[in-house]
């Protein structure tokens, strides 16, 4: 920010809604609003809208999931129902062998169709928050730790990516990997570092 950027948090976790990260990094010490995160819910919303407009939602998710959804106006139903032409399968917490089934009572119906997932490593995501905000592919840098989720999303993208060694990826991890981040640094306090040169 003082550079004149601005930093977005991406997240596959569909089950807490952004109100609980907003909660969560300022408890950290880390200023943010909801303007700050766009999670996989957010992106699924948007591409639901996109490409399966009007259509009713079969969820298996979270309330949190369920929620953003109907507050982005798509239809959702967490039973089994034959108006429902779509199933949604997010990371749930809250999961049940009831919903399990509910969900394999949907996907009968689905056989032959292959999935699209939305999550990292696929570039949904990052292209759907670079068309919110009006930001070129040029001008944004991936900067995560997990070489197969953050790096290899950015990667798909077509961005930048900086891989930080102080979380799960270690360098004899990157040198193993076909998917190789632009920059390596030891931590995110390197990154504010370098960017304050």
């Amino acid at each position: 920010e003082k550079n004149g950027g601005r930093y977005i948090f991406i997240t596959n976790n569909s089950s807490k809604s952004v109100k609980d990260y907003v909660e969560k990094v300022n408890r950290m010490g880390i200023t943010a609003d909801a303007s700050h995160f766009y999670t996989s819910s957010q992106a699924t919303a948007f591409y639901l809208q996109e490409n399966y407009p009007g259509q009713t939602v079969f969820c298996m998710g979270t309330r949190s999931l369920v929620a953003e959804l109907e507050q982005n106006g798509i239809r959702v139903v967490t039973k089994p129902e034959d108006s429902a032409s779509v199933v949604l399968i997010g990371f749930d917490t809250e999961n049940t062998s009831e919903k399990v089934r509910d969900t394999c009572i949907m996907l009968k119906n689905a056989t032959g169709k292959t999935p699209f997932f939305i999550g990292k490593p696929e570039p949904i995501m990052i292209d759907c928050v670079l068309k919110k905000l009006g930001i070129s592919k040029e001008d944004t840098v991936i900067v995560g730790d997990r070489i197969y989720t953050d790096i290899a999303c950015g990667v798909n993208a077509g961005v930048d990516t900086i891989c930080v060694l102080s979380g799960e990826a270690t360098l004899a991890d990157l040198e193993k990997s076909d998917t190789k981040p632009t920059w390596i640094f030891d931590s995110v306090r390197e990154v504010c570092t370098e960017l304050a040169r």
